[in-house]
């Protein structure tokens, strides 16, 4: 199991905003040059953040707002709008263990509890850091660099 880089390129989305948004337009085009992708796969990512309300995107003029302080918005948040789990479950189970083995008749009753456990704890890890701490940790990085 892997989370798909559109997490990822999602946070990048909100630090490229954060940090150029008062010296230039940040548009599909400027975020797909600096996460060196197609602008099309950042339109999409865009659209989702949008539906999940974190984000609104003024058409053709490349503004992006944000809907919530840095502070209130974390990474579980923006996950939840990038990688929506089906039916809240992270971990997906094979369609229908073989109830005349002993191991496939139990699986369930051996692993449910567990996987939803490690989600659990996932869930809460992302919940502690937001937007602002990639604000912060950009500008310290940026800092050294100068």
């Amino acid at each position: 199991m892997q989370i798909s880089s559109r997490f990822t390129v999602a946070l990048h989305i909100f630090t490229c905003v954060d940090t150029f948004k008062d010296d230039y337009k940040v548009t599909s085009d400027f975020l797909a040059s600096s996460i060196n992708t197609n602008p099309v796969i950042i339109r999409k990512i865009l659209t989702q953040l949008k539906s999940a309300g974190l984000i609104n995107v003024a058409r053709g003029t490349g503004g992006i707002e944000l809907t919530r302080d840095l502070s209130e918005i974390t990474f579980f948040d923006v996950y939840e709008a990038i990688e929506p789990v089906e039916d809240g479950d992270l971990f997906r189970f094979h369609e229908a263990p073989n109830p005349d083995c002993p191991v496939g008749r139990n699986i369930h009753a051996l692993l449910d509890d567990k996987l939803k456990a490690i989600q659990n704890a996932m869930e809460a890890e992302m919940k502690k850091y937001t937007l602002l701490d990639l604000r912060t940790g950009m500008k310290e990085l940026l800092a050294k660099e100068a």
